[in-house]
């Protein structure tokens, strides 16, 4: 069995605060491409996924949010997992396909 690390959201439908990091605190949200781009996964996760946003800030290297799950979604867990695995593609497709960024490594 392995051992889960993080926290665990035991009540899915309650308000929570979360943080999300950057891998090794870069700053990659000082790009505004970087911004744009979760800001539209917080939209498509609001208006498809079931996620009540209730405040938010986009820090160089993190962010913090205020969220809740909708009675009629999934639960928090799943919308943060979707959230997470979408928005980390699409910025590392940004990393290596814009030209922008030269920390690639």
């Amino acid at each position: 069995m392995s051992e889960r690390s993080g926290y665990i959201i035991s009540d899915q439908y309650a308000t929570h605060f979360l943080t999300f990091t950057i891998v090794g605190w870069v700053d990659l949200f000082s790009r505004k491409e970087c911004r744009d781009i979760i800001i539209d996964a917080f939209e498509y996760c609001q208006q498809n996924k079931g996620l009540s946003l209730h405040a938010y800030v986009i820090m160089e290297s993190h962010v913090h949010l205020i969220a809740s799950a909708s009675a009629k979604s999934s639960g928090l867990s799943d919308i943060v997992r979707d959230l997470k695995k979408h928005t980390s593609k699409k910025l590392l497709s940004w990393i290596l396909n814009s030209g922008k960024e030269s920390r690639k490594e």
